[in-house]
């Protein structure tokens, strides 16, 4: 299963604006009014200058999905930008299921999602649910914190095959079989990204978090096969979040000019 509609939405939005950076819309802030209108006016702010937006459990959890999150998801919509929910499934179908559905319901285009729970009885729920709704998956391939060695870069034995692997070749390959929309790389792990887009062939985009605050370089990201930046913190906290997109843009841009 590949999502067109998602996958043209956000490549008609890259080529609109002439960017690759998805916002990470990871703002926190005790009052619920406050975050939801330094949100808004963020987004506004910065839209001309990105091509999707992505949401955490930061906004859910204070704001509450329908109540508050769904308006600025529906003014995503009104700034023809796709948006992509992170709520990194990993439960058992049935629970899976009834996640997925609910950020859909809400107006997500996208959701991102585990692959340590596996596809029957575990992903296929999400994946079947977004093939009848014209909806998107992305996979989870390797994060960019630190400890994402503990997990995603273990050796184990792939069951398919006998032999032994890393973690995230098995979830590359997953993605690839699998059919989904996208897989997440951190910027962080470079080689990594270079890696898994010789596994996945380009056939699947690579979404890479960890630029800036994390350490993570646009330039050695966009070298290894990075096809969407994902940047919050280092726009959000600035002084200028214009002014810092415009600057991850232009380095973005002559990266892929050379």
């Amino acid at each position: 299963m590949v999502n067109r509609s998602f996958r043209q939405s956000i490549e008609e939005a890259k080529k609109e604006r002439g960017s690759n950076i998805v916002l990470a819309l990871d703002y926190t802030n005790q009052d619920p009014r406050e975050l939801f209108l330094e949100s808004e006016e963020t987004l506004k702010a910065v839209s001309p200058y990105i091509c999707a937006v992505k949401f955490n459990r930061q906004l859910v959890l204070p704001l509450g999905l329908y109540s508050g999150v769904k308006k600025l998801v529906d003014f995503t919509r009104t700034l023809r930008l796709p948006s992509i929910m992170d709520c990194k499934i990993n439960d058992i179908g049935n629970t899976n299921h009834e996640i997925a559905n609910h950020y859909y319901k809400a107006g997500f285009d996208a959701v991102t999602a585990n692959p340590f729970v596996g596809w029957e009885g575990g992903l296929d729920a999400v994946f079947h649910l977004a093939e009848e709704l014209d909806k998107g998956v992305i996979l989870l391939v390797y994060m960019s914190h630190r400890g994402a060695v503990e997990g995603y870069g273990q050796r184990v034995m792939d069951p398919r095959t006998d032999r032994e692997r890393l973690q995230y070749q098995v979830f590359a390959e997953d993605a690839l079989k699998w059919g989904a929309d996208g897989v997440v790389v951190g910027a962080t792990y470079p080689e990594i990204v270079l890696e898994v887009n010789e596994i996945v062939k380009g056939k699947v985009p690579i979404y890479s978090p960890g630029i800036g605050v994390q350490g993570g370089k646009i330039e050695s990201a966009l070298k290894r096969g990075t096809e969407y930046l994902i940047i919050g913190r280092s726009i959000l906290h600035s002084k200028d979040p214009v002014k810092s997109v415009k600057a991850f843009k232009g380095i973005a841009d002559r990266c892929l000019e050379k």
